[in-house]
């Protein structure tokens, strides 16, 4: 029999994505963004994760988390998706019509260094990116906007002074591509040393199920 993997994610910082199901248009109107941010505050409260940044998109969200113990990503993440499905049913008359989530969340370990630095100004870059608003901090529904909130952590590096100008500053489709490979293929984002220190260790990704390989999907990731 194989032994059961045991998450040992302690005190690692993870970028967290999950998408809609059918590209379905997840946060139709404001109150549906909100709804989403009481609960991840809630999440936040009832769960040992450190919530360093987030941005929520009409059909998707990013996190940038780290749990305090052993197994409390999964847990936050299911308490998280499911209690935000069964609502977002209910309240768009949807029950029993299909999943709400294209599948397990996708969570890829993050080095507390400059890379931490550069997904969460990734993170909070999302909307500008999509052309959804022409400065970053005016989409509502981020951390850039909401940065002074008490449910959000303090980061485990220095912000830099001027965050707003180098949030708004572009990435080159180099340094993107060299991510989004990352998410795709499910590898922990960081310097050669610290990949390798994360892989000897036998750790790659999460996708709901702690030890199941992660699952390839769509290359497009905003």
């Amino acid at each position: 029999m194989p032994r059961r993997h045991r998450e040992r994610t302690a005190g690692m910082v993870f970028h967290v994505l999950n998408r809609a199901a059918k590209r379905t248009l997840l946060f139709p109107n404001a109150s549906d963004y909100f709804a989403f941010e009481d609960l991840l505050e809630e999440a936040v409260e009832r769960i040992d994760v450190a919530l360093f940044a987030y941005c929520v998109m009409p059909n998707h969200w990013h996190l940038v988390v780290a749990p305090k113990t052993d197994g409390a990503l999964s847990r936050f993440m299911h308490w998280l998706t499911t209690t935000h499905a069964r609502r977002w049913q209910n309240a768009h008359g949807a029950a029993g019509l299909g999943a709400v989530y294209q599948g397990r969340f996708k969570a890829i370990p993050i080095a507390s260094d400059p890379h931490f630095i550069w997904v969460c100004r990734y993170v909070e870059r999302n909307p500008l990116r999509a052309a959804l608003v022409e400065d970053a901090e005016k989409w509502r529904w981020s951390s850039l906007h909401t940065h002074k909130s008490p449910w959000l952590a303090e980061w485990p590096v220095p912000r830099p002074a001027d965050w707003l100008t180098h949030v708004n500053s572009v990435q080159t489709e180099g340094e993107l591509e060299r991510f989004r490979d990352a998410v795709r293929n499910g590898r922990p984002f960081g310097d050669a040393k610290w990949v390798e220190e994360i892989n000897r260790r036998g750790y790659t990704c999460q996708c709901g199920v702690p030890g199941r390989p992660c699952r390839r999907t769509s290359p497009t990731v905003l």
